[in-house]
């Protein structure tokens, strides 16, 4: 490993620079899955760096209709990718690469930014009340959408007033009005259909937590990681939306488990 490669495992700070990986073998690409009340988009500032540095970008539209479902889109994706690949997942996103991720050889690390990391028999929103501090529910509206078998599903949006201050309180208010109105909704079995595979039992994992997120406590983030045995950084004052406030930051720890994998 060159010394453009090292970086740091502890605490980390908004300043960080981009870190490039040693050359001679081919870089990964980075998966990058965005979780709810977000999009593609919240990844622009990390796509911009990551690409900046040379690597190939996948930034994908994670449905959030269902665990099940959205790993099946994911797959789908990861099948159209060639050679290495870094997951990156964040919020929901991390369930997502969790369970996609098992049995493809060509993914060598998954990254959680401010992400859920279940284990098996574990949903989202158990995870998420299974310590103090998240703020979410008290945030959220709820709308019907139709099913393909003629059902009725409900999905959760944050209401816009209320955005900035549970979701992205570091964020400048111009952009999270855009972030608020844009927003994707989450359906609930989204939240609450349980994992039934775990990719980061036998693939490196890493985890960046949020140190104000009031979606996931960090302390279910911190104890999330700790059972995955993820090389960890924490980013003190950094809300939910930490990808988009911090995008240095981001790019600094994913090209971390890119320097390592290579």
């Amino acid at each position: 490993m060159t010394a453009g490669c090292l970086l740091a495992v502890g605490t980390v700070s908004s300043s960080a620079t981009s870190h490039k990986a040693g050359s001679g073998k081919t870089k990964p690409t980075i998966v990058l899955v965005h979780g709810a009340f977000a999009d593609a988009s919240s990844w622009s500032g990390v796509v911009q760096r990551l690409q900046r540095d040379g690597y190939p970008v996948v930034a994908t539209a994670n449905p959030l209709r269902g665990l099940s479902s959205d790993t099946a889109y994911l797959r789908s994706v990861l099948d159209t990718v060639k050679g290495p690949m870094i997951l990156v997942g964040h919020s929901y996103g991390g369930s997502v690469i969790s369970q996609a991720a098992v049995g493809d050889p060509h993914v060598k690390a998954l990254v959680y930014i401010a992400a859920f990391i279940p284990n098996v028999g574990e949903s989202a929103g158990e995870l998420a009340a299974k310590f103090p501090g998240s703020t979410l529910g008290e945030t959220l509206d709820t709308a019907s959408y139709p099913l393909p078998d003629g059902g009725t599903g409900t999905e959760l949006t944050i209401q816009q007033n209320k955005f900035r201050q549970q979701f992205a309180a570091d964020v400048p208010a111009s952009t999270a009005a855009v972030m608020a109105a844009a927003q994707r909704p989450v359906s609930t079995l989204a939240l609450e259909e349980e994992a039934t595979k775990a990719a980061w039992k036998d693939i490196p994992s890493y985890s960046l937590i949020a140190g104000k997120d009031y979606n996931i406590p960090p302390k279910a983030e911190q104890w999330m990681a700790e059972r995955a045995h993820a090389r960890t950084v924490t980013i003190d004052r950094a809300s939910h939306a930490v990808a988009v406030s911090h995008p240095a930051s981001v790019t600094d720890f994913i090209l971390r488990a890119a320097c390592d994998v290579r």
